[in-house]
């Protein structure tokens, strides 16, 4: 079965680490180690973040928590057998949202795409080899950024960092 530390582990260093920052035109506002306050305002590190610092140790056990429950848990990772398979399933949940990554992993595994990973979606991807699904979810990830970036011209700046750590993803 796969492993959330490793998985967590390698998306804290897409996502630049344990670091506070505010990037122009990025509609998730403030950030720290991934977590985007307008997208997740109720998250428990906000208020200990702004009243003590980035820096607090309190923080690092809250950032694991969140992503463990709001992306591993949901995509049932402990039951993916793949290590592969559920780093490329969590990693772009983070990056575009846990329904958005659902759904792109049920079409490649050829079950509904419904956006919500239950047991017959962990049945088809547990039957699916690790690198077809890799190279399979790099394609459509990079046709979703086109999209956006189609639709949405200021998201531009962030296509050539969405299609890197897409192919550092498709490299681990």
């Amino acid at each position: 079965m796969a492993d959330f530390i490793p998985a967590f582990e390698k998306t804290m260093t897409y996502e630049g680490g344990f670091v506070l920052h505010e990037v122009k035109g990025d509609r998730g506002g403030l950030t720290f180690a991934g977590i985007a306050e307008n997208f997740h305002p109720d998250w428990l590190g906000w208020p200990i973040i702004k009243q003590h610092g980035a820096e607090d140790m309190r923080l690092t056990p809250l950032v694991k928590e969140f992503y463990k429950s709001k992306f591993w848990d949901l995509m049932k990772g402990d039951e993916i057998c793949d290590q592969e398979i559920a780093e490329n399933i969590f990693d772009f949940g983070v990056n575009a949202g846990m329904g958005t990554s659902a759904k792109i992993a049920q079409t490649i595994a050829g079950v509904t795409p419904d956006g919500g990973i239950g047991p017959v979606s962990v049945r088809a991807l547990n039957q699916l080899n690790g690198d077809d699904f890799s190279a399979a979810m790099f394609i459509l990830k990079v046709d979703r950024y086109s999209r956006i970036v189609n639709r949405n011209p200021s998201q531009a700046k962030f296509l050539r960092g969405w299609v890197n750590r897409s192919l550092k993803i498709l490299k681990s």
